[in-house]
């Protein structure tokens, strides 16, 4: 069975949005080696997405490409993904064009990998007094829709004449292939005993960065990058549940879903780079980054296998397809950098961005006039937006770095950087809310990530303006699995981790 419902507008919720917000540890593998503290240091192209300032600290012209390996630890292939790919992740070139002595302007392209979303998730636990189609039949109970039939003869959730924007793709699923009795047309509700679940992702954000930057006699440094994002994400997830009626095994419920993102957005980033004292190396920088706006365009392609002997179908589909908008938070950067003769190299940076101020944007372009200045093409979801402020919070990246050169031909760096949880201890993805972000769900389940630590360490060798870097990142992050929202009952919740090990190489040349 296909969905019949056509919803005029659309909206993405809180947790499927919140894949595109922040960024990975990526770029050149100097700045990787030094775990991203070069902010006030510098004369990296990595930085064009940072501080753009630094690119101004370039003396000399110069290109580079990186890529690399990156493996995903304790996790089984899952819908044909192995847990190690190969990763194209940087290519770009400064040039600089000297206006005295002392003073440059210069003009950088940069593309690099911001996000890699390649991973598997997997878990399994026990489930007691609930289910994800007892969670359908407990939203009727509680009267946040009433289950009704349209003329098709589908079971829908209504809300008076209209249908309820709380009533997500799963609901329909659930409703027709497992509540629904076809012998007397009410509807009833199976607990679980159990459940597993498997998901496998694919795909990146790509940041396309052009860059004008310059200095002022070595001392005053500033930079401007206007940023294009493109955005390609795939993610197949099998979750199956143990099923009971009457307190005995009755079979099981196995949901197939593919979900694709693909769109683009624009940012747009500003900082400065100042040397107080004139005969000290010490600097500190300043950087504000633009919310990216984001167009985007999702799909769905759903599967439920009923194997009980219960409900109307044996099994159900659904499919629909619908673009959006979606703005990030601000973020704001503050650094500090000093070198010791030619030999060391120290960087720090702060990185800070609310993540609870992220905007699901509703695409009608006729719904809010502004009088003679026309008309906005999107509104905000509101109720999502109230479930993002409960569910998101402030995020704090720290980035520590430090080079040293044995010899001038080589360097051997380590970094460390952390970024604290995006998400409220008790933030969930809230299936009960009415908004349309809700009723594009084919899913239910979330994961509340927590702190990410990186450790990184990396070597350089340059000789005849030819300079070959290589880097390794550890990436560590634990979360909490939910298969669906508490609402009653044991709802199963499971520790997962995601730890991942890159390996990255640099070629680059300068001239």
């Amino acid at each position: 069975m296909m969905m019949a419902a056509v919803l005029p507008v659309a909206a993405q919720d809180t947790y499927e949005s919140a894949r595109l917000l922040g960024s990975d540890l990526n770029g050149t593998a100097r700045y990787v080696g030094m775990g991203g503290a070069m902010e006030a240091l510098g004369a990296d192209i990595s930085t064009i997405s940072t501080n753009p300032a630094a690119i101004g600290l370039f003396r000399h012209s110069t290109a580079s490409v990186s890529f690399g390996f990156v493996s995903q630890q304790d996790v089984q292939k899952f819908d044909g993904k192995d847990k190690t790919v190969m990763s194209f992740d940087q290519a770009g070139f400064v040039y600089s064009a000297r206006l005295n002595r002392a003073s440059f302007v210069n003009f950088a392209f940069n593309y690099h990998k911001s996000r890699n979303f390649n991973q598997i998730i997997s878990a399994a636990n026990a489930l007691s007094g609930c289910s994800q189609n007892d969670l359908t039949y407990y939203k009727a109970d509680k009267g946040i829709y009433e289950l009704d039939f349209n003329k098709q003869g589908e079971a829908i959730g209504y809300v008076g004449n209209d249908r309820s924007w709380a009533f997500s793709e799963s609901d329909y699923l659930n409703a027709n292939a497992l509540l629904l009795d076809p012998e007397d047309m009410c509807f009833k509700a199976m607990y679980a005993s159990a459940y597993n679940f498997d998901r496998a992702q694919r795909g990146w954000i790509a940041n396309f960065d052009f860059n004008l930057s310059g200095n002022v006699n070595d001392r005053f440094y500033w930079g401007l990058t206007i940023g294009l994002k493109d955005v390609n994400y795939r993610g197949y997830s099998e979750y199956g549940e143990s099923l009971l009626a009457s307190g005995q095994s009755c079979g099981s419920a196995v949901y197939g879903d593919e979900r694709k993102i693909k769109g683009t957005g624009l940012e747009v980033i500003a900082g400065i780079i100042v040397r107080p004292v004139e005969d000290s190396p010490f600097r500190i920088g300043v950087s504000v980054a633009t919310p990216t706006w984001y167009d985007l365009t999702t799909n769905n392609e759903t599967l439920l296998l009923n194997k009980t002997k219960y409900g109307s179908w044996d099994d159900g589909h659904s499919h629909t397809d619908y673009d959006f908008k979606l703005y990030t938070p601000w973020k704001f950067g503050l650094s500090v950098g000093h070198t010791i003769g030619t030999q060391v190299a120290l960087g720090a940076s702060y990185e800070y961005s609310d993540f609870s101020t992220a905007s699901n944007r509703v695409n009608k372009g006729d719904r809010y006039w502004y009088g003679d200045y026309g008309y906005s093409p999107s509104y905000i979801d509101e109720p999502m937006k109230k479930n993002t402020e409960k569910s998101l919070k402030g995020v704090h990246t720290l980035k520590a770095g430090v080079e040293f050169k044995p010899v001038p031909e080589m360097a051997v760096r380590f970094g460390y950087n952390y970024v604290s949880s995006p998400y409220e201890k008790n933030g969930m993805r809230d299936m009960t809310i009415d908004s349309p972000g809700v009723s594009y769900s084919s899913t239910t389940d979330y994961v509340n990530w927590q702190d990410t630590h990186r450790i990184t360490c990396g070597l350089g060798y340059k000789v005849s303006g030819v300079n070959i870097d290589l880097a390794y990142q550890y990436n560590t992050t634990n979360g909490d699995f939910h298969p669906f929202q508490p609402y009653a009952g044991n709802s199963g919740v499971k520790e997962v981790s995601n730890k991942r090990h890159q390996v990255l190489l640099t070629l680059g040349y300068t001239f």
